[in-house]
């Protein structure tokens, strides 16, 4: 396995001073605690460069978000306290720069007049969605001040607490997201506790805070971000983060008995989502948070509830922040930009303002860790997805996790999980059947990657609810009505049902039409890979479709229904380059009224030039019975006829051959 930075021959000089790499300590990645302490160091010098003169707001360069110039100044400052506070806490107080000085002074500048329209004073907080999002930075702020109160809330004048308090206490009297906001609440009401400001009002927001936490718990160490099936990494980075590490500062014995076995059994899985270059899955909304991804890793080291050694800990923590800083994440003058390597729009939603990015100060959680914990001392292990091939289910969030040991690549194959606004219209970043480490999906008006659909009228469906539907070792099921853009055609008791089973790389997809008209075109799509523009697909043995980018092939079969195979242009990109290619094979939906079955097989990997797809694995069709021949010599039978889910049943198929 190579390691990280030799991935990606591209790595920018950063634009701050920068240790060596420690390749005896840290044989993986290079970064120590050292290397920790001084990106915290340079992303917070960088950042108050843009700081109004009384510290009171940070305006960071770029395009507003839709909450506005001043809220966006709001949260430029909350979310680089919070790093500043990981910073100084971390160091027990230490601060040669003063950085916390600045911060303080501009807490009290920011309070003095909150919601007056001049050069430095606060937003109010107001309710979701049109005056919220000052509540979201309020966490921050308590959190920061939580963490760094003897240098902070203590050095603040009498008058400036209450001003801060009253600001925060906006957080309860107003109506937050219905999701992970209502830990926001409850971060603000765990510091005005633990300074002695806790009343009525502040137990009330912890409970209720806790109380809907259960109501979203999904098992598996799962939680979803709200009412629904909303999976994605606001697991680890809020829906954990914030109740368990309120926990573990108040010393809430009873709490950490109750949620940490989550975050130790979440980790199980979500520690495998982490490539072996470092990069975390690209799925889900607010991916500009980054390295973020790595909070609860540092949260498990933190609180004791943790299932990986400490050298894998930091394997996973280090090869993340590598990842994004060796890629460009930073702009010249070391500020993080909007997106996920350089600036990047479909990476972004519309709350999205220059100041977003900051989030991932919360990946630097680690520091809270003293420098002689095992985390930072012990030696660098090898991250679980370099371990042998792992095909893991999690029927709690409907998804199917596949790694690859020999290239490290990982993929999402999701049955399971979407937006809340399923309904209304498709998004590229929940949608998908699959996602992966070293892909992104193609934007909302190019063709989709790892998609499914019927055609009618000229228009394609898309993938709104996912109704999961069964799971075994290594194959994963779900069924969705395929729903058109408003205006559209209504297929009224049409559903499509898909099935994902995986062996080492490759990837057996099988659907089922039900109630669709015979006739109907049909298109299935696979990965999406970054290519220089202008880019043709290679073919390989007839239909086979192959995509060679710069770190992936990606690959797509048509074993059964399909008539065509092509490859689209996807000229928006996706976060790995700005002009992409997609794999799709298109074919008709059947007369049987019992449904059409379609088969194909699929492979993403970083392997150099691997081998054609045409005869690792065959599919015989009788009505809805899929017979699938794999390279072992095995094989499987899926049988779309035996109830409302499929069954997968193994098989030697050896004899027949």
């Amino acid at each position: 396995m190579s390691d990280p930075q030799e991935v990606h021959p591209a790595m920018p000089e950063l634009p701050f001073p920068f240790p060596a790499d420690d390749r005896t300590l840290s044989p993986h990645t290079g970064y120590t605690r050292a290397h920790w302490e001084a990106a915290a160091d340079g992303l917070l010098r960088a950042a108050l460069r843009y700081a109004t003169p009384g510290h009171g707001l940070i305006d960071l360069p770029g395009p507003p978000s839709q909450s506005g110039v001043r809220s966006d100044g709001l949260e430029g400052f909350a979310r680089t306290f919070l790093l500043a506070a990981l910073r100084a806490a971390g160091s027990e107080g230490s601060d040669p720069h003063s950085i916390l000085e600045r911060y303080t002074a501009g807490i009290a500048r920011g309070t003095l007049t909150p919601g007056r329209d001049d050069a430095e004073s606060w937003p109010l907080i107001g309710h979701f969605p049109a005056h919220g999002q000052p509540m979201v930075e309020s966490a921050s702020v308590a959190l920061g001040l939580r963490l760094t109160a003897p240098w902070t809330w203590q050095a603040l004048p009498s008058d400036a607490q209450d001003r801060t308090e009253e600001w925060l206490r906006g957080a309860f009297r107003h109506q937050p997201a219905p999701n992970n906001w209502y830990l926001f609440p409850l971060t603000v009401a765990g510091f005005l506790e633990s300074v002695g400001r806790g009343d009525a009002e502040t137990a009330r927001a912890i409970d209720r805070g806790l109380d809907l936490l259960e109501g979203w718990y999904r098992g598996q160490g799962w939680y979803s971000d709200g009412d629904g099936r909303s999976f994605d990494h606001y697991n680890g980075w809020a829906l954990h983060m914030y109740p368990l590490l309120h926990a573990h500062l108040a010393g809430d014995g009873a709490l950490l008995d109750r949620l940490g076995p989550r975050l130790h059994t979440f980790l199980e899985s979500f520690s495998l989502l982490f490539d072996a270059n470092g990069a975390p899955l690209h799925f889900g909304r607010s991916l500009t948070y980054r390295f973020a991804a790595g909070a609860s890793v540092a949260l498990g080291a933190l609180t004791g509830h943790t299932p990986l050694a400490p050298g894998a800990t930091r394997r996973i923590l280090s090869g993340a922040l590598r990842h994004f800083l060796d890629r460009g994440a930073l702009t010249r003058d070391g500020v993080l930009s909007l997106g996920w390597y350089g600036p990047q729009a479909a990476t972004l939603q519309r709350y999205s303002g220059p100041g977003s990015p900051y989030w991932a100060s919360k990946g630097f959680l680690a520091l809270l860790l003293p420098p002689d914990h095992p985390v930072w001392t012990a030696p660098e292990e090898a991250a679980p997805a370099e371990g042998p091939d792992r095909a893991l289910a999690l029927p709690a969030a409907g998804f199917l996790i596949q790694t690859t040991g020999r290239d490290g690549l990982v993929r999402l194959h999701n049955h399971g999980s979407y937006s809340r606004g399923a309904d209304s219209a498709p998004d590229p970043l929940y949608a998908r059947l699959a996602y992966s480490t070293r892909t992104g999906p193609t934007g909302a008006d190019n063709t989709p990657d790892n998609h499914i659909a019927v055609e009618v009228r000229g228009a394609r469906s898309y993938r709104p609810r996912i109704q999961p539907l069964a799971t075994g070792p290594d194959w994963i099921a779900s069924s969705q009505v395929p729903l058109f853009p408003a205006g559209g055609p209504i297929l009224p008791s049409a559903r499509i049902d898909s099935l994902t089973l995986v062996r080492g790389r490759l990837e057996v997809r099988v659907h089922r039409t039900v109630g669709v008209p015979a006739g109907t075109p049909i298109h299935h799509s696979g990965w999406a890979v970054a290519v220089p523009p202008g880019t043709e697909a290679e073919t390989e043995q007839g239909p086979e479709i192959r995509l060679a980018g710069e770190e992936v092939t990606g690959q797509l079969l048509g074993l059964h229904g399909w008539r065509t195979a092509t490859a689209v242009r996807a000229p928006q990109g996706t976060a790995y380059g700005p002009w992409a290619l997609v794999p799709e094979l298109t074919g008709t939906v059947g007369e049987d009224p019992a449904g059409t079955v379609f088969v194909a097989l699929a492979s993403l990997t970083g392997e150099p030039d691997p081998a054609p797809l045409a005869g690792l694995a065959t599919a015989e069709v009788t009505g809805l019975t899929v017979t699938v021949r794999l390279p072992d010599g095995g094989g499987v039978v899926v049988d779309f006829g035996a109830g409302e889910a499929p069954t997968v049943t193994e098989v030697d198929v050896r004899a027949d051959r």
